[in-house]
């Protein structure tokens, strides 16, 4: 699974003009299911996500993690992190995985973080959707799993 992970002052998604999730303080997570991905790498990265200290302590060092900052988050499904640009300038997605797959691994990751301890909204997944946020930091984080 990839993920790219901001850090926000807050965060929203709306579908249609009607707001569907929020956070903030919190993360944003922009969530990509790959082929061959399963429940195990869902709840690998969700651990990794709740466990990654790139919050503020007193001292201002980023060595808190959502859960010591009692952030909340809010994830959504972006199949284009699969973009394979390597040849022409027309991205593909063939690695993304199928949307029956990456909807369930990616509502997953969500009730992994909830499960966790860190209140989590979500998206639409498969919708147009547009979202607004303000990156703290700026502190954006690539990851996968």
């Amino acid at each position: 699974m990839r993920a790219l992970v901001q850090r926000v002052t807050h965060a929203s998604v709306s579908v249609e003009g009607a707001c569907v999730g929020r956070t903030g303080p919190g993360l944003l997570l922009l969530v990509c299911a790959m082929q061959g991905d399963t429940e195990e790498n869902a709840a690998k990265l969700a651990s990794k996500v709740a466990r990654l200290r790139i919050f503020r302590d007193e001292a201002g060092k980023t060595n808190r993690s959502a859960l010591d900052a009692g952030a909340s988050a809010l994830v959504i499904s972006q199949f284009t992190l699969a973009a394979d640009t390597s040849r022409g300038n027309r991205p593909g997605f063939s690695a993304a995985a199928a949307p029956d797959v990456a909807e369930a691994l990616y509502l997953s990751v969500a009730k992994h973080l909830e499960t966790l301890g860190i209140p989590t909204q979500t998206g639409q997944f498969g919708a147009e959707m547009q979202v607004e946020l303000t990156n703290d930091g700026p502190m954006t984080i690539w990851l996968e799993v």
